[in-house]
């Protein structure tokens, strides 16, 4: 009983009691504070992110502005290897002209070298050598034994001054084709060629059978009237004019005359002109082919101006006799031999100067 009392006592004095402020604030629920508590631990993180954020944008600033810097100094390297190249080429042109140079000097000083080194005989030989194929040269286009001669004689000369036994076998190669120049026989090119301009010159001279035909029925023709106005004297006058009528019939229906060529009386007048032209076209083709060598070609050219100077010019008129003078001297002349060679000296010389 004393223990119920004892309950109710503490009861109603709890109840009694007022409720102080401190029991109050802890008697608040939980959900007032939670809010509180996120906002701050949000202000400080956003704090913490923007700090963080700041410090990675001023990274990002002085990396970009360490880049551009490094990107413009490459730039610049870039640039100064571009000229380094640019100098490096300039230099290695000039150094590969040197080299072309010294290359080239140093060919010429090998040569001028070599050309020292050579031996007296040997440069006499080379000289040799060139002189009698410069004195063939010359006498083949002036047609002319003179410069061979005179090339063989200075040769030969200056051999005997040498002495050399080892040149003796050039030596009598070169008396050889001195002996045979002194005795060839070429043709007389210069006299041959103006013995052909006198020909043409006189081509247009030169009379034709037909004309000499006619000019021979013309001396006739008075020396028939004399012969007639001789025999008028004797006979009666009716006589005379009825002889006179049959003598001139007759003689004009027949003329007995020997002509060798038919073709050549048949000649119009106005081909004489044409038959001249060609007898110089023939002359001149020869003079040509005597230029050019072909010795054949010309014979054969002043082989067709005599048939033509036989066959339709008159062979008793002194202008044909003339030409036929003419003619019959071009074929001497003609007739010689070609320029000797001097393959003999040459062939030596050849050999001397390679060694064996």
């Amino acid at each position: 009983m004393s223990s119920d009392l004892n309950t109710d006592n503490s009861q109603v004095d709890n109840t009694a009691l007022p409720a102080s402020p401190a029991n109050a604030n802890a008697r608040k629920p939980l959900s007032f504070w939670a809010p509180l508590l996120l906002a701050a631990v949000a202000v400080g993180f956003s704090g913490l992110l923007w700090e963080k954020l700041s410090r990675i944008q001023g990274q990002l600033a002085r990396q970009s502005a360490d880049a551009g810097q490094q990107s413009l100094e490459a730039k610049a390297w870039a640039k100064q290897a571009q000229e380094s190249v640019k100098d490096s080429a300039a230099r290695m042109a000039l150094v590969e002209s040197r080299l072309g140079e010294a290359a080239l000097q140093r060919t010429q000083l090998e040569e001028l070298i070599q050309t020292l080194s050579r031996s007296k005989d040997e440069n006499l030989v080379l000289d040799i050598e060139s002189s009698l194929r410069l004195a063939q040269q010359q006498a083949q286009l002036t047609s002319s034994l003179e410069p061979l001669l005179g090339a063989l004689k200075t040769a030969q000369q200056r051999l005997h001054r040498a002495s050399n036994p080892r040149l003796m076998t050039i030596q009598r190669a070169i008396d050889r084709d001195l002996e045979s120049v002194k005795s060839a026989q070429i043709t007389d090119l210069p006299g041959l060629l103006l013995v052909l301009d006198e020909m043409v010159v006189l081509a247009d001279e030169l009379p034709l059978v037909i004309e000499m035909n006619r000019q021979q029925n013309a001396v006739v023709k008075p020396a028939e009237t004399k012969s007639n106005a001789t025999v008028s004297n004797v006979l009666p006058t009716w006589w005379q004019v009825a002889l006179d009528r049959v003598l001139v019939e007759a003689k004009s229906l027949l003329r007995v005359s020997r002509i060798d060529s038919p073709e050549a009386a048949l000649l119009a007048p106005e081909q004489g002109f044409l038959l001249r032209e060609n007898l110089k076209l023939k002359l001149l083709n020869a003079r040509l082919s005597l230029l050019a060598r072909q010795n054949e070609a010309a014979k054969s050219d002043l082989l067709a101006v005599s048939g033509l100077l036989k066959k339709y010019f008159d062979p008793s008129a002194r202008k044909t006799q003339q030409a036929l003078q003419l003619l019959d001297r071009a074929q001497s002349l003609s007739k010689g031999n070609p320029i000797p060679r001097l393959d003999g000296s040459l062939a030596a010389l050849a050999t001397a100067s390679a060694g064996k």
